[in-house]
């Protein structure tokens, strides 16, 4: 086999990801908004040798969209994650919508599926509903997860500017004012309060099948304790190895993670067993991911005609 490589800005570019292409695939993960400048600057490389990386990924499809993750209950949803055994989508989207509207589903190895689905209202009593519909998929877990991290307070002018982000979520804020007939000054501090929500992030699709070199996995960990002090020590011990920041719940944290064999992933995932106050852990390696965008649009429609000036958390 030939392997074909090209030189962008004295960059030597291969058809095999490398580890600058996986550092520059996370920063994008955790904020797909950042310049290819910014990017270089922390990883030591010309803005254009990123830009140059980003395109190749784009191309060979590595990267498939770029996307704004908004949890459920930044809109005013809740939301409940089942864990089934089965990797037929069809079926499983048809079963879960009979609870709610989907908003995530995540083949993986192994015939698990992970599915997240928006919750309007009545959550406990959604959590039996869907034990009692979901016959024709086994299911392996239901749980609700919150984070007392996640704002609602967002207004409609926040919300507008929100929808053109979610069209294009790395287009330049100039672009943004004229679409939206808004003050750049007004589109800038909108971004800044997005960034800083917990529930709301710039980040971007990818093909985990298209990862050569590198395995992505998520692990979930069930924590009695310290959360806090739990996170700690998770960070000063493997933080070199996220891919993305972890998704902080009530009683749960999830780590997305990426090693470079089976052997090196189960490694981490013994030591992660291990560390002061997780209960449990559960390994996850995607081969896909898929995420709607229905039930941000219906949420945003529905505030659009509410008198209210803000969205506000209501599930109960």
């Amino acid at each position: 086999m030939i392997l074909v490589r090209c030189i962008v800005n004295g960059v030597i570019l291969g058809d095999i990801m490398d580890n600058l292409d996986i550092k520059i695939l996370s920063r994008l993960l955790n904020n797909c908004r950042e310049s290819d400048r910014q990017i270089g600057i922390e990883l030591d490389m010309s803005g254009g040798a990123v830009r140059a990386r980003i395109r190749k990924m784009i191309e060979k499809k590595i990267i498939e969209e770029f996307f704004v993750k908004v949890e459920p209950p930044v809109l005013g949803y809740g939301v409940l994650y089942f864990v089934v055994s089965g990797e037929n989508i069809t079926e499983i989207l048809e079963q879960a919508s009979l609870v709610g509207e989907p908003y995530f589903v995540v083949p993986c190895v192994g015939g698990i599926t992970v599915c997240g689905i928006s919750i309007k209202e009545n959550i406990n009593q959604k959590i039996e509903l869907a034990k009692k519909l979901m016959k024709d998929v086994r299911v392996l877990s239901i749980f609700e997860a919150e984070n007392p991290g996640f704002s609602s307070n967002l207004t409609k002018t926040d919300l507008e500017i929100l929808e053109e982000l979610i069209k294009d979520p790395r287009q330049r804020i100039e672009q943004i004012a004229r679409n939206t007939k808004m003050s750049t000054k007004t589109i800038t501090r909108c971004i800044e309060k997005l960034h800083e929500n917990e529930g709301i992030q710039f980040t971007l699709v990818y093909d985990p099948r298209k990862i050569e070199n590198f395995i992505p996995h998520a692990i979930l960990t069930w924590i009695e304790g310290d959360l806090k002090e739990t996170l700690e020590s998770l960070n000063n011990s493997f933080s070199d190895s996220y891919l993305q920041i972890p998704f902080i719940a009530k009683n749960q944290i999830v780590l997305f993670m990426y090693s470079n064999n089976i052997f090196k992933m189960d490694e981490l995932t013994q030591k992660i067993r291990n560390i002061k106050n997780i209960k449990s852990v559960d390994l996850f390696i995607p081969k896909k991911m898929s995420f709607y965008i229905k039930w941000i649009e219906k949420a945003i429609n529905d505030f659009k005609k509410s008198p209210k000036l803000h969205l506000t958390y209501q599930t109960n």
